[in-house]
């Protein structure tokens, strides 16, 4: 048996990564400060007035063709002027880094820091912006193409899969099961049976809430691409109207109110890109999409062990019964 006792997952010392990166990038005296743990562990980097971000992916959820992959985007997006948080090169010009940690190689990327803050409630010039900017993304992502390593979101990724992993995780609770299967099996038909053939299709963030966007006054940098990947490009306006529908079922924020900040972002997006009315109608459908992907990636991650919970599921799922009485009107469960 090894010295060290294996793990699946660690910490690294911030002390050795402050340590790397002064090395790596030529930043004498870079200090590093743990923030956060998710797909990803995420540490501030700082060196007198200058902040970056270091990104450090787990050794099982994200391959090193993968984080190539979305390297690949960020730094394109960035020549293409779009507002994001871009990788870094360190000092012989390479943007990835593969740290040895105790359970396996873990990819490692530097990136631009994003000023300002999240903003949960936008005003009207900061919508203005958010639309034009997501369309811009958009527009510039079409065009670009580096592999198959990301997903590719469709039926199979966003409904039935999932569904799979989910299925123990309900097992106290068949009924609540039952009905994300009829759901989702009925979106399935209606997407089926719905002319996509002109839908825009490209690179998608897949997570536009404002918890992945800065806004520092009213211009935004767009960060947090860990779930970038292909399909349609309405994905991205679905996830900023589920936020805010989510924020009408929690009271903060009044139906009316929701609907006119969504229609200002579409109004903005079309200053600078396209998206038809029969893209715009399958928004609410497709919502379910991204609620069943995500909590499918939760089965597969420790981080959000208490989001499998059946009191979370439960909540979840009155959420989606809830959007599913108020906006699928041409569904029957």
């Amino acid at each position: 048996m090894s010295s060290t006792f294996p793990a699946t997952y660690s910490t690294l010392s911030t002390e050795a990564l402050a340590a790397f990166i002064a090395q790596q990038y030529s930043i004498s005296g870079a200090q590093c400060e743990f923030i956060t743990r998710g797909v990803g562990d995420t540490y501030l980097i700082k060196a007198g007035d200058q902040r970056f971000i270091l990104r450090v992916c787990r050794h099982t959820h994200r391959t090193a063709a993968q984080v190539t992959e979305e390297i690949a985007l960020l730094l394109d997006l960035h020549k293409a002027g779009v507002p994001v948080s871009y990788p870094i090169p360190d000092i012989h010009n390479n943007y990835q880094q593969s740290l040895p940690a105790m359970e396996g190689e873990r990819q490692a990327v530097l990136f631009s820091y994003a000023p300002g803050n999240v903003v949960r409630v936008l005003s009207p010039a900061q919508l203005q912006t958010l639309g034009a900017q997501i369309a811009r993304f958009h527009k510039a992502a079409a065009r670009m193409v580096y592999g198959n390593s990301r997903w590719t979101f469709n039926t199979s990724t966003t409904l039935f899969n999932p569904l799979q992993k989910l299925q123990p995780r309900f097992a106290d609770n068949p009924e609540d099961y039952r009905w994300l299967t009829q759901a989702a099996t009925q979106i399935a038909d209606l997407l089926d049976k719905t002319d996509t053939s002109g839908f825009a299709t490209g690179y998608c963030h897949f997570d536009f809430l404002p918890k992945n966007f800065h806004f520092e006054g009213d211009a935004v940098t767009f960060f947090d691409f860990d779930f970038m990947g292909y399909g349609w490009q309405v994905n991205d306006l679905m996830s900023y109207w589920q936020h805010l529908q989510l924020d009408v079922y929690a009271g903060r924020m009044k139906q009316e109110d929701a609907d006119n900040m969504f229609s200002q972002l579409v109004a903005a997006y079309r200053e600078h890109n396209s998206v038809s009315e029969a893209e715009l109608a399958l928004i609410p459908y497709l919502s379910l999409g991204f609620w069943l992907f995500y909590m499918g990636f939760h089965t597969t991650h420790d981080q959000f062990y208490t989001f499998l919970q059946p009191t979370t599921l439960k909540i979840y799922t009155g959420f989606l019964r809830n959007l599913a009485s108020k906006h699928w009107s041409l569904i029957q469960l």
